[in-house]
């Protein structure tokens, strides 16, 4: 797949010795040091350019005058045979975890970026839906993948209903900020900026619901060699054409940069075996399932269900927190905690969580002594943000519009209910005629943000408290924050875990009207200062 964006010549000759590639969608960062990677991927997830032209525009100017440096062909040859050697005489998969490599995919599905951020070992900085407005076009083009499985009239009905929801979108960008503007007047101590910069915020927060899960987004990887083969094997064996085009480039890319941890990946006897597993047993499962749930309705469910707990589970964290202060055996300390009066047992959890003054001050390993499963039915816009946590087990269903959508209340208050509704009624009608096309994979692109997916999360407390505590922070968005609050209430009422939930000090139940404000004026005082 080519590039969307063109470079002229002399542009080319500056991105040449860090890029390996200037003319694809897909390219790896080389000869740059681990600093301006890093920024240059948290730059990207708050702009809308890509990753090559933010290099360009912000910080070629600063490495013109270092030397870059040269991989010596001699270096690589005798790195390629050492990995062969432990690979094949010892097979050694963790060696692959000792060379890693940054990488760069845009103009991707927000379908697609899903199965990118899978896996657990890896880092992910994903363009933002809540501070880059999608009203930019590429060659006269809304930004949305157009899947290469349709074709005729399908086609052309899919680009209309795509080009009438991002026509919306853009045009209600500007009377949804002006509807904020004035329903929350600017505060004396507020500079314009900073007012402005907030209602943007909200407006983009509230709309974003209308953008389809086919728009597409940038997405900065940075993984080991062996956490991307494991990524490349689950894309290889996936359903949509456009995962498994992003494998082919993603390998290709990679293997300038890092082919020795990636030999296997396309190995007939190796990584082809593995993915007709993946794919052998994934299409087993879909035909087991259809044979036993297909007749079956869900049950109604609240937004959030805790549907798995330890009764004991607060017990066993005082345990736990004891065990490193003791030289008793685990299970005595066990049997000790259960008989502790709620006092003392509250006393050991507030001694081992100690005196947190903001929520990076986390807990030690017994909080992970016991874990809640959550089930959660909220709109699709809040799932992607969810999703990006990786030290915890999810999955999630396909995505329809059969569980219905989610209605900011500003959307009736600002008077646009009737627009907002024809998308949502637009996105139900093309999703069906995909289904009934028989294109079942195909379809969830058709799907707007607002609409609910069924998904779970399953996470110990030490990850609970880390999830909770960020995504109900008052900048958050407030889908997710909603959901958010809604599991550290089930854990101190449903669970009974008061004390795990108390641990959880900077978990924020507050109404907040403008989310993003506290945050700019922090921004605006940070750079007056500098």
């Amino acid at each position: 797949m080519s590039s969307p964006e063109a470079f002229s010549d002399a542009e080319r000759r500056i991105l040449q010795p860090y890029f390996t590639n200037t003319d694809s969608h897909v390219f790896a960062l080389t000869n740059l040091p681990e600093t301006v990677k890093g920024a240059l991927f948290a730059r990207y997830s708050r702009s809308a350019k890509s990753l090559r032209r933010l290099f360009l525009d912000e910080f070629a100017g600063d490495l013109a005058s270092a030397p870059v440096p040269v991989q010596g062909s001699v270096g690589i040859a005798r790195a390629e045979k050492l990995y062969a050697k432990v690979f094949n005489d010892y097979g050694d998969d963790s060696v692959a975890q000792l060379g890693g490599a940054h990488i760069a995919c845009e103009y991707v599905s927000n379908v697609l970026t899903k199965v990118l951020e899978w896996g657990r070992l890896m880092a992910y900085l994903e363009q933002s839906t809540r501070y880059v407005p999608y009203t930019d076009k590429l060659h006269g083009r809304w930004r949305y993948h157009v899947p290469a499985e349709l074709d005729g009239s399908l086609r052309a009905r899919y680009v209309r209903s795509m080009d009438e929801g991002f026509e919306t979108y853009a045009r209600l960008i500007d009377p949804l900020q002006r509807y904020f503007a004035a329903k929350y007047p600017k505060a004396p101590q507020d500079s314009e900026p900073v007012h402005r910069a907030a209602t943007r915020a909200k407006a983009l927060d509230t709309l974003r619901g209308l953008l389809p899960a086919a728009t597409q987004s940038n997405v900065g990887i940075y993984g080991t060699g062996q956490a991307f083969e494991a990524l490349l094997l689950r894309m290889r064996a996936h359903p949509l054409l456009e995962a498994r085009e992003c494998a082919a480039e993603m390998l290709r890319e990679l293997r300038k940069v890092i082919p020795s941890f990636l030999t296997r990946v396309d190995q007939p006897d190796r990584g082809d075996r593995w993915t007709a597993y993946f794919r052998h047993a994934r299409d087993e499962t879909r035909r087991v399932a259809g044979r036993l749930l297909d007749e079956i309705e869900a049950e109604p469910r609240d937004e959030v269900s805790l549907t798995e707990f330890d009764p004991d589970g607060e017990i066993k964290i005082v345990a736990a927190a004891l065990y490193s202060a003791s030289d008793l055996p685990d299970d005595q300390l066990v049997a000790i905690a259960r008989r502790m009066s709620p006092a003392d047992r509250t006393a050991v959890l507030q001694a081992y969580t100690g005196d947190r003054t903001n929520r990076r001050h986390r807990p030690g390993r017994a909080f992970e002594r016991t874990a809640y499963r959550f089930d959660v039915l909220t709109d699709y816009g809040a799932f992607r943000d969810l999703q990006r946590h990786r030290l915890l087990t999810l999955e999630w269903q396909p995505l329809s519009t059969r569980h219905g959508y989610s209605e900011p209340d500003a959307i009736r208050e600002a008077g646009v209910l009737e627009e907002w509704t024809r998308v949502m009624d637009g996105s139900a009608e093309l999703y069906e005629e995909l289904m009934s096309s028989g294109l079942n994979e195909v379809a969830p692109y058709a799907v707007s943000m607002a609409y609910r997916v069924r998904f779970y999360l399953d996470m110990n407390a030490r990850e609970a408290m880390h999830l909770i505590e960020l995504r109900t922070a008052p900048q958050g968005h407030p889908a997710y924050r909603r959901v958010c609050q809604q599991m550290h209430t089930l854990i101190a009422e449903r669970a009974g875990h008061t004390a795990i939930a108390a641990a959880m000090k900077f978990a924020d139940h507050s109404e907040v009207e403008l989310e993003r404000l506290k945050s700019e004026r922090e921004l605006e005082k940070k750079r007056l200062r500098t």
